[in-house]
């Protein structure tokens, strides 16, 4: 009876041992990618570019073959609105700092200047002569544009001014980039018996960037968390090739319109009609409440097979059911006539573009649960 409770105790070393591993190696992804050097994964200080050289070291390591011939990345451009440089708001005399305080709105031209705001409601506040809008929120949010407006529009977080605002102070200094180059890293692990038909996990790579010289948005869990358990399995599926191959893409320039997914499937690296299934990792840093899944009626089948995967290994405490949503890289694939999923977690901190979703604050308490479910699903699409 001893010897079979010691090999039970062994058995259950190794098997948690092995989650920790996981868990620690993602971790290290997140902190790597949310890190200054990598600037946000943005359109400042080559950020993205950097992201994408690491990833395809990664992808080299672990002993992924690239997609596109001898190459593991897949260039494409377009124009983006950026923030390089100066980046100084005063109100009523007091300085204001970026990210915690204010940001611009990411098509805001850049201004030196210095105005007077007159009130068109409580929130709007405009310097017409100058060109400068002032909105008062509740959050401050930020996101991606490809084209310059004609005027500055600098929104503050409400909470954290006292006077309704008056007089303005901008030093603020933007760049319209009519072709910035961008990567999508694709790789792939052959499949053991039809290496032509091919399972997609994906994630993008891609964040905000920075805004200005001194503030930029880490991006932990928006999608550094997504890439982390994408390299976990990554991991795994080297080791232990399945029937159909099984592809990893990290994709870029998502948070600027789903741009890199939409490249790839009008620009595929493998026929479409060979993919088997797309699996999209995004927001998987929490978890607390489970997972959404984006599709699931759409392959309702599909979705049967997730949950029964979750019920017989209790996983996750629960898997909700949304539909069709353009709110990932999944939805080009689907709209091609791939099927997709598109997987996020729920519950837990809900930092969100902003500068506040860094890697300390993120639980990644599911990456685990979420690895041994993805890695049921897969060998549920390989029978």
């Amino acid at each position: 009876m001893m010897k079979k409770v010691l090999i039970f105790a062994l058995l259950c070393f190794i098997v948690c041992g092995v989650h920790a591993d996981d868990s620690t190696y993602a971790r290290k992804i997140v902190d790597t990618l949310t890190s200054a050097a990598y600037w946000g994964r943005g359109y400042t200080k080559n950020g993205m570019s950097k992201a994408a050289d690491f990833l395809q070291r990664q992808f080299k390591t672990i002993g992924l073959r690239p997609l596109n011939g001898e190459e593991y990345t897949q260039s494409f451009a377009f124009p983006v609105n950026t923030f390089p440089g100066k980046m100084k708001v005063k109100l009523n005399g007091k300085r204001l700092y970026a990210g915690k305080d204010f940001i611009v709105s990411p098509d805001s031209k850049g201004t030196k200047a210095k105005g007077r705001l007159t009130a068109t409601d409580s929130i709007h506040f405009f310097d017409t002569s100058k060109k400068i809008e002032v909105i008062l929120a509740n959050k401050l949010t930020w996101s991606v544009a490809h084209k310059e407006s004609n005027q500055t529009t600098i929104i503050i977080d409400k909470n954290r001014v006292r006077r309704i605002p008056g007089k303005i102070k901008t030093d603020i200094q933007n760049e319209l980039v009519s072709d910035f180059t961008a990567a999508n890293v694709c790789g792939f692990v052959k499949g053991t018996e039809q290496p032509d038909s091919i399972i997609f996990i994906t994630a993008h790579y891609d964040h905000l960037g920075g805004m200005g010289n001194n503030v930029f948005f880490p991006g932990a869990n928006d999608n550094a968390s997504g890439v982390s358990l994408l390299l976990t399995l990554a991991n795994y599926y080297a080791a232990h090739p399945q029937k159909y191959s099984i592809g990893f893409i990290c994709f870029a320039a998502e948070e600027a319109g789903l741009i890199g997914s939409r490249y790839f499937v009008e620009n595929p690296l493998v026929s479409l009609d060979k993919i088997r299934f797309v699996v999209n990792l995004d927001l998987l840093g929490t978890g607390e409440k489970g997972i959404t899944v984006v599709n699931a009626t759409e392959y309702p089948e599909a979705f049967t097979a997730l949950q029964n995967i979750n019920n017989s290994q209790k996983l996750v405490p629960e898997i909700k059911s949304r539909g069709k949503a353009a709110n990932s890289d999944h939805y080009w694939f689907s709209e091609a006539g791939v099927p997709a999923f598109f997987m996020y977690t729920m519950g837990g901190p809900t930092a969100y573009h902003d500068v506040f979703d860094v890697s300390h604050a993120l639980p990644m308490n599911s990456i685990n649960s979420m690895s041994e479910l993805i890695k049921g699903f897969v060998g549920y699409l390989n029978k």
